[in-house]
C-alpha cells in the first residue's frame, strides 16, 4: 500500500528550491528559512502565503520598514538601472556579508531607566547634527528619479541629516548646496590627471564644502556581475544617454563640465599611495576624511598622516570581494584610530538596531546608501524622507529599550559578540 504523501514536507522542499533560485543579494531570506525548518504543516502554509507576496506599497507612509521601498524601486526602474543599484562584485558575497555581520552582535538592554527624552544628536568635525545617520555618496541619482540629488538633498535638509555628495553626481555641487541651503561634504574620485583632480577639489572648496571625502577602495576596479546580468536583460536603446568610453560617461556629470576629459583614463588611477593623501592635504583647506579603511594597520597610517576622519567601508560590497562585513571590520579600525579622530561606518545598514550596534562598538556616525536610493527611486523626495524617518524611529525605539537616552551613552557594554 502506498504511504500517505507528506504534503507539508513537499511544500517545504519546493519552497527551499524556490528560495535558492531567487538572486536577490540584498534581501535576507533567513526568517523564511527558519519558518521552513518548522515541522508544523500550518507554518509551511504560512510561508507559502508569504511567498505569494503582499502588493507593493503605493505611498511612502504605507512602508513598515525601509525594505518595502526596494521592491517598488525594482518595479519602477529599468533593469540596468536597478542592477547598478543592487550589484556587489563577483558572487556578491561581501554585499551579503555586510548584512549578515550584524547578526554576530547582540544587544544587552538595561532596565528601569527613565527614557522619556531621547537625544540622538552627534558632534562631527565641529558640527552638531540632529542624528548619527549620514547619507553616503551615491552617483548617477537621476538614473533613479528625474530630480536625482536635488530630491535627496531637500530630504536631507528637511530631516536634519548630513549628506555627502558624489564626484559623479548628476547635479552640480553648486546646485546641491543651493537646494540644501547649507554646505555638504564632497566625495572625491581622483583622476589620472592631477590638474583635473585639483580643479574639482577647488570647485568644491569654492562652493563651500567643509570636508573632502577621499574614496580609496575602488583603486583596482571592480567586477560587478550582477550589474552585467541586469544589463543583458535590458532591451532599451540607451545610446542617447550612454556614450561610449570614459569621456562619454564623464560628459554626463556636471562636475566635469569645465574639464578636458577627452583623454581621461579610468579613475581612480592605480598608482595612488599615502603620498597622495599628503598631496590632498597640501592642496585644500577642507578637512580630509578617508573612506574605505577596513584594517587596523591602515587606520594607524591614516592617523600618522594627520587626516581628520575615517569611514569604514567596502563600498557597499561593490569594491573588493573580501567576504568581510564592515561592522566586523569596525572594531580593529577603531583600535588603530585610538580615539584620535572620528570613525564612521557604512555597509548594510537597514535597521535602527544595526545603527545602535555600530554606535555601541564605537562609531561616531553611520552612513546609508541603498535604502535612501530605494526611497528616491520609489517616490522621490518623500520616499527619501520616509526612509530617514523610519530609521530614526527605529533607532529611538532601541535606544529606549536598551535604556540609553543619548548617543553618548551607547557604549561597548551594550553589545556582546556572538561566536556560535
Amino acid at each position: 500500500m502506498l504511504e500517505p504523501r507528506n504534503t507539508a514536507g513537499g511544500r517545504r522542499g519546493f519552497l527551499r528550491l524556490l528560495l535558492s533560485s531567487l538572486a536577490v543579494p540584498s534581501v535576507s531570506f533567513a526568517p523564511l528559512e527558519r519558518l521552513l525548518a518548522a515541522q508544523d504543516g500550518e507554518a509551511a502554509q504560512g510561508v507559502a502565503g508569504a511567498l505569494q507576496g503582499a502588493p507593493l506599497i503605493a505611498a511612502p507612509e504605507q512602508a513598515i520598514n525601509v525594505m518595502a521601498f526596494e521592491a517598488v524601486a525594482r518595479a519602477k526602474l529599468p533593469p540596468a538601472h536597478f542592477g547598478y543599484l543592487a550589484t556587489g562584485v563577483d558572487d556578491d558575497a561581501t554585499l551579503r556579508a555586510n548584512r549578515e555581520g550584524f547578526a554576530r552582535y547582540q544587544i544587552r538592554p538595561r532596565r528601569l531607566v527613565d527614557v522619556q527624552k531621547i537625544d540622538m544628536s552627534v558632534k562631527l568635525l565641529g558640527t552638531t547634527w540632529d542624528n548619527p545617520i549620514v547619507l553616503a555618496p551615491a552617483g548617477s541619482q537621476r538614473a533613479f528619479h528625474p530630480d536625482g540629488e536635488l530630491a535627496t538633498t531637500r530630504a536631507a535638509r528637511s530631516q536634519g541629516h548630513l549628506q555627502i555628495l558624489s564626484t559623479v553626481t548628476t547635479a552640480s555641487v553648486e546646485e546641491v548646496i543651493a537646494a540644501r541651503g547649507a554646505p555638504v561634504w564632497y566625495q572625491l574620485y581622483p583622476m589620472s590627471d592631477w590638474n583635473s583632480t585639483r580643479a574639482m577639489i577647488r570647485r568644491a572648496e569654492r562652493a563651500g564644502c567643509p570636508v573632502l571625502v577621499f574614496t580609496l577602495d575602488v583603486q583596482g576596479g571592480s567586477n560587478r556581475e550582477t550589474l552585467r546580468r541586469h544589463q543583458l536583460v535590458d532591451s532599451r536603446q540607451c545610446s542617447a544617454c550612454h556614450e561610449r568610453g570614459v569621456s562619454g560617461y564623464l560628459r554626463r556629470k556636471p562636475m566635469f563640465n569645465e574639464l578636458d576629459v577627452s583623454n581621461a583614463s579610468v579613475f581612480p588611477p592605480p598608482n595612488l599611495t599615502w603620498e597622495f593623501v599628503k598631496r590632498l592635504q597640501d592642496t585644500t583647506s577642507m578637512k580630509v576624511v578617508l573612506k574605505g579603511i577596513v584594517t587596523r594597520e591602515d587606520a594607524e597610517l591614516a592617523v600618522e598622516t594627520g587626516v581628520d576622519g575615517l569611514i569604514v567601508s567596502n563600498h557597499g560590497g561593490r569594491a573588493e570581494e573580501s567576504g568581510r562585513s564592515t561592522i566586523e571590520s569596525l572594531p580593529e579600525v577603531l583600535e588603530g584610530a585610538a580615539d584620535r579622530l572620528p570613525v564612521l561606518v557604512d555597509g548594510g545598514f537597514r535597521r535602527g538596531t544595526d545603527i545602535f550596534k555600530a554606535l555601541a562598538l564605537g562609531a561616531t556616525a553611520i552612513c546609508i546608501g541603498r535604502p535612501y536610493l530605494w526611497g528616491l527611486a520609489a517616490f522621490g523626495q518623500s520616499g527619501v524622507e520616509t526612509v530617514l524617518e523610519i530609521l530614526r524611529r527605529e533607532l529611538q525605539i532601541i535606544m529606549r529599550q536598551a535604556g540609553t537616552t543619548s548617543v553618548g551613552q551607547i557604549t561597548r557594554s551594550y553589545v556582546v559578540q556572538r561566536y556560535a
